[in-house]
């Protein structure tokens, strides 16, 4: 099948995760598509194809070397998340092929290239079925070219990356990889090795509600509570004023009433001491504000989602110059730079699996206005392709 043809498949199916279900996947979509995609690796010939009841999938091709020399050579995985960001919807994807000039939101560097969009009234999904799509379309170019020899290859696809839970149930030692790359980054060119340390945080502000006419040295108003403490943190230390290496405090959800209020909040850093820093501060304004308000008015719990894996991939940094010459060798100009985010494989770099990014191709990811030009997704698809070849 066509890489396009494959991905505008994909998109068609409704895999936004949702971290309020409490299961996994968070949604019945994401395991109805993790179905299609056992059934399709089966087809295109992968062996030892799985998928278990969390909706985690994983599938071999074989080495085509002979066994002694196949015995000597490393594992290679590749990796990508099936489910979509909750940011924006991803329910009727209507997805189209325009020229980059059609649309005044794609950067000019695309000029004259045909350009995947939605109609604006979805997100995409290229974050990241284009990853899936790749591999996908690799592994069978692979299988349809045996001329090409090639080790043992391993890929898998992951539910619920999007709200930090897709290396919850990967079971590393199943996947048998000495290394591995998530195609899971942006734009062309992109290989980062570098992520946020992140932190999730609720606070929940409890307050006393009567009657507003009879509320005088009464009444709590939670909501005005969390709003004293909201603006207690740096104003500029939020991400639309921060950029590189710069970490924040972001405030993703608020939902109150007079009797209670909630914050969600997400920690970021790259630099591990100013992380701990920020989930210190934040528990410092508790503190004081529990001593305005009263023991108890304001709880907060924050846990911790992920670190950066640069401390583990630096002992193993020829994975990084592997993805390097695999790029210029496709005429793709490596651009490493650090994520100003995190994927699978920064979990699963702690885990025992180095595990790097390389890009997916797309751009704005989580908008309305994502799209994937499909000279990126061309090149991605090359890029692992010349990984494998490289690999001895």
């Amino acid at each position: 099948m066509d890489i396009v043809e494959r991905f505008l498949k994909y998109v068609s199916f409704c895999t936004t995760s949702d971290e309020n279900t409490g299961m996994t996947p968070s949604t019945p979509g994401q395991m109805e598509f993790a179905r299609y995609l056992a059934d399709e690796l089966k087809g295109i010939g992968l062996t030892n194809v799985s998928l278990d009841s969390n909706g985690y999938i994983m599938a071999t091709l074989e080495s085509n070397q002979p066994s002694e020399v196949s015995s000597q050579m490393p594992v290679l995985g590749f990796i990508a998340h099936m489910d979509t960001s909750p940011d924006a919807s991803g329910k009727h994807v209507k997805a189209s092929i325009v020229k980059a000039e059609e649309r005044d939101y794609i950067d000019a560097r695309y000029a004259g290239q045909d350009v995947i969009v939605t109609d604006t009234t979805t997100l995409l999904g290229a974050d990241d079925k284009a990853g899936i799509a790749e591999i996908v379309t690799a592994m069978e170019y692979l299988i349809q070219h045996p001329e090409i020899k090639h080790g043992k290859v391993r890929i898998g696809f992951t539910p619920d990356e999007e709200i930090g839970q897709g290396a919850d149930h990967f079971d590393v030692k199943a996947f048998g990889a000495d290394f591995a790359y998530t195609m899971d980054g942006g734009a062309i060119g992109e290989l980062e090795f570098e992520n946020f340390n992140a932190a999730a945080c609720k606070i929940k502000v409890h307050g006393l509600n009567v009657h507003p006419g009879y509320g005088y040295h009464k009444m709590v108003n939670s909501m005005r509570i969390a709003y004293q403490l909201a603006v207690m943190l740096p104003r500029w230390e939020t991400p639309e004023h921060t950029q590189g290496y710069e970490g924040f405090y972001h405030l993703v959800g608020m939902n109150g009433t007079v009797e209670e209020t909630t914050l969600s909040y997400i920690i970021r850093d790259h630099d591990r001491a100013r992380f701990e820093s920020r989930k210190r501060e934040l528990e410092h304004l508790v503190r004081k504000v529990n001593r305005e308000f009263g023991e108890g008015t304001v709880e907060i719990d924050i846990r911790d989602q992920y670190y950066n894996m640069r401390e583990k991939i630096e002992p193993v940094m020829y994975i990084i110059d592997l993805a390097k010459e695999a790029m210029t060798a496709v005429g793709v100009t490596p651009n490493v730079k650090p994520i100003r985010g995190g994927t699978d494989g920064a979990r699963l770099s702690f885990e025992g699996l180095p595990c790097p990014n390389i890009f997916a191709g797309g751009e704005n990811f989580h908008s309305r206005y994502e799209y994937l030009p499909i000279k990126s997704l061309e090149a991605a698809k090359d890029v692992i392709l010349e990984i494998v070849k490289r690999v001895k």
